[in-house]
């Protein structure tokens, strides 16, 4: 789901002293942390590290992380929208690429996948309008703006599809085999809404993507109530959390696209057995869709025990050896 986290102890050695932002601009140890869980716990393939925030300072907007992003002057009129910038993500944040490219070249000889992605436009506005994240998913703020000024909103979301689009694409080109659009807060809406301000500018990004290079993933954070409106998006694949049924969820697929999930990330503390159970569990119910990604329903926790992880992997290795 993540790439390598606070989970790992060579991550945090990585990380000592190193700021996120810093982190995630720092081609070499970035490049090091994204190889973590492919050579460390066995995962059979490999996400970039960086964050849903790294083309938002492009747009000539604020950002901090204490610990999360934190906006520092949030987005809340039509001016505030227009003045945002565009600029081509392979000058404004060229060190991406550069860890994408990287990591191609040391991953191509085990012919393992990688796998870029970026923030969706509606999670990344719960941020910019917000100012920062919000724990209660009620996002009064935003929801304001969607009531009183919805063009303004549209307006913002519209913008961030664009900046969406040009920087997935350019992870294509650098060397992402594979991207996920991260729609984390989405669930946070009934399918009303959902169907209203956050399907149009998905389906539009998804697209507009180089499919034919790398398939695309949508992930919405546990939201059972919109796998159909996940599915209307048009992805290759639909990601679901882990309160999703993976029966229910295969059933409404089908054909139409395959599922990624959705093991809970705190049943990776379960005896390795039962981890071996759940998997072969999620696998079987995952049947009538087309196909099946084994992962997780959300990142590893910072407590996740390592063998755990590790366990999953083998699970899942053992499962495709049948």
């Amino acid at each position: 789901m993540r790439q390598a986290g606070r989970y790992l102890p060579e991550y945090r050695a990585v990380r000592e002293g190193v700021g996120f932002l810093e982190m995630c601009k720092d081609v070499a140890r970035a490049v090091a942390v994204s190889l973590q869980p492919v050579r460390l716990v066995g995962s059979e393939a490999a996400i970039v590290f960086s964050d849903i925030f790294t083309p938002v300072e492009g747009l000539g907007v604020g950002v901090e992380f204490a610990p999360g992003p934190v906006i520092t002057d949030p987005i809340r009129s039509e001016g505030q929208v227009a003045a945002l910038a565009q600029p081509d993500p392979r000058h404004s944040v060229p060190f991406v690429f550069e860890i994408l490219r990287r990591l191609r070249r040391e991953l191509a000889p085990d012919h393992i996948p990688l796998i870029g992605f970026a923030g969706a436009p509606f999670t990344l506005a719960t941020y910019l309008v917000e100012g920062k994240g919000d724990p209660s998913r009620a996002f009064a703020t935003l929801r304001g703006l969607m009531e009183r000024q919805p063009a303004t909103l549209r307006a913002l979301l519209e913008h961030l599809a664009d900046m969406t689009v040009a920087y997935l694409n350019a992870q294509i080109e650098a060397g992402a085999q594979v991207v996920q659009l991260f729609d984390t807060w989405a669930g946070s809406l009934d399918e009303a809404d959902f169907r209203k301000w956050v399907l149009p500018v998905d389906r539009r990004i998804l697209a507009a993507l180089h499919r034919g290079l790398a398939p695309a993933i949508l992930f919405v954070n546990d939201a059972p109530h919109l796998v159909e409106a996940m599915l209307d998006c048009e992805p290759d694949v639909i990601s679901i959390g882990a309160s999703v049924d993976v029966a229910r969820a295969a059933g409404q697929a089908g054909a139409r696209a395959s599922l990624q999930g959705n093991l809970h990330p705190e049943e990776l503390a379960l005896p390795r057995e039962r981890i071996f159970l759940r998997t072969r569990e999620i696998a079987e119910a995952a049947r009538p869709a087309r196909g099946l990604v084994l992962n997780l329903g959300h990142g590893c926790l910072p407590d996740t025990p390592v063998e755990g992880v590790r366990a999953f992997t083998d699970a899942a290795r053992a499962l495709a050896q049948g």
